[in-house]
C-alpha cells in the first residue's frame, strides 16, 4: 500500500521551502526528505528542481 500524503496538491509554505533547502543542504535522500516533508517524492523533486536544487542520489 503506497504512503498516503496529507499535503496532496497543497501550496508550498514558506517554512518548507527552508527546511526542504536545509535538508538537501545537509546531503539527504529524496525519500528522507519527502517523508520529514510529508509530501510525496515526486513534488518535493519538482519542488528542488525549480528552486535549483540538486538532491543527492542514495549510494
Amino acid at each position: 500500500m503506497k504512503d498516503r500524503y496529507e499535503r496532496h496538491r497543497q501550496a508550498w509554505t514558506q517554512a518548507e521551502i527552508q527546511k526542504l533547502h536545509m535538508l538537501v543542504a545537509k546531503g539527504m535522500s529524496l525519500k528522507a526528505i519527502a517523508k520529514s516533508l510529508t509530501r510525496s517524492e515526486e513534488s518535493t523533486k519538482s519542488r528542488a528542481k525549480q528552486d535549483k536544487l540538486k538532491i543527492q542520489k542514495k549510494r
